[in-house]
């Protein structure tokens, strides 16, 4: 189901102030980017299934990485990726999130805030799980940077999934202790990242002032646990919730009013057990909330810690797989290629696999595309 409204809309009609608007050259090319996708600035291709037979004029996505129009098809290849890579264990989703004192740093200088945001969360969980008393090994965490709420203001927070359990020295598994709750105390793991955070934050970012110190250990920080997931596909299937997604998506706006310039979108209130509303921003308004969420440039915001960091991946990890075979493991390649093929997939038939004929730039398609098409079909089919 397409979406009524896009954030694109709402750039098209401020192209203009997008300038005025932007807070840097960085945020303004990526809100040119997003307001130019899938439209013939960008050029496009001709597709032919060779199922249906169906010619598919289709312009390009921007791909960038906040566009709302861009996302899904990223998101599979990530997640078909991520299924050779899970071992066949537990896992716990875990929430780490600052206090709101720390907004006004995170929109001077988001790459460094966020840098130690990472950091302080991984340093803060092997400090637990070093510990014999706890678990006495090395775990594995996929982390994704959040920065929205669901009104579009800022609100930095860290999705992690935790292995129940890790990799002792000797390089063999180790079971966590307990079954239904987190490995480690929520209350103890808030105050130690607390610590590492503030401590962190006064090597690197000098100059702030003690006050705001004051506050930020005046505040329990929040550190949300919830209880592991039975089998890897649950994690895959979690996981895809959170790790493309931007601030707010197309299917999120409502109505977008010209004559008042205005800008509606739906959003769950969690303070008041998730109930469904709406709210009503102005179209400047709404461009400035939505580029507060615009990451520094080359800023990776999903990252792989312990057991299924990159240096893990080659030789360590295939062991740890073999030592905790399960059946799971042996479609991994069929529905990885399966997966990965989605997204060329013919969406009139849903069955046949997209062939590009063509490409063309922003001036369009030749005039005689069509005949041009021909010819390259029967190549195919000769």
């Amino acid at each position: 189901m397409l979406a009524k409204h896009t954030v694109a809309e709402v750039l098209n009609l401020e192209v203009l102030d997008l300038k005025d608007l932007a807070n840097t050259s960085w945020h303004l090319r990526a809100l040119h980017a997003i307001r130019k996708c899938r439209t013939q600035a960008l050029g496009g291709h001709l597709d032919w299934c060779r199922t249906c037979g169906k010619l598919q004029l289709q312009f390009n996505s921007c791909r960038n990485r906040h566009c709302p129009t861009c996302q899904g098809h990223k998101q599979q290849q990530w997640i078909a990726a991520r299924r050779q890579e899970l071992l066949p264990v537990p896992y716990f989703h875990v929430v780490f999130t600052l206090p709101d004192h720390l907004n006004s740093i995170a929109l001077a200088d988001a790459k460094t805030l966020y840098n130690i945001l990472f950091d302080s969360v991984w340093q803060t969980l092997c400090c637990f799980a070093k510990n014999p008393k706890h678990l006495g090994a090395k775990m594995g965490m996929i982390a994704v940077l959040h920065t929205w709420g669901q009104n579009l203001s800022l609100h930095p927070h860290l999705h992690c999934i935790v292995s129940k359990g890790g990799v002792t020295k000797s390089g063999y598994w180790k079971k966590a202790k307990g079954k239904d709750h987190f490995l480690f105390s929520v209350k103890a793991l808030s105050k130690k990242f607390r610590g590492l955070f503030v401590s962190k934050l006064r090597k690197q970012l000098p100059g702030i002032p003690q006050a705001l110190y004051d506050k930020l250990f005046s505040k329990k920080w929040v550190v949300y646990a919830k209880a592991p997931f039975g089998k890897p596909e649950h994690v895959i299937e979690y996981l895809g919730r959170y790790t493309h997604k931007i601030a707010i998506s197309n299917h999120r706006i409502l109505n977008i009013d010209t004559t008042n310039r205005t800008v509606t979108f739906s959003l769950k209130n969690y303070r008041n057990q998730g109930e469904k509303t709406t709210q009503t921003l102005s179209k400047q308004n709404f461009i400035k909330r939505f580029q507060n969420h615009i990451l520094p440039k080359g800023f990776t915001r999903i990252r792989h810690y312990g057991f299924l960091s990159s240096s893990w991946k080659k030789e360590k990890l295939p062991r740890l797989q073999l030592q905790l075979l399960d059946k799971d493991l042996e479609t991994t390649a069929v529905l990885t290629h399966q997966e990965t093929s989605l997204h060329r997939r013919c969406r009139h038939c849903k069955k046949g696999i997209l062939i590009t004929l063509l490409t063309f730039d922003s001036r369009g398609p030749p005039f005689d595309y069509k005949k041009i098409a021909t010819r390259k079909i029967q190549k195919y089919k000769n």
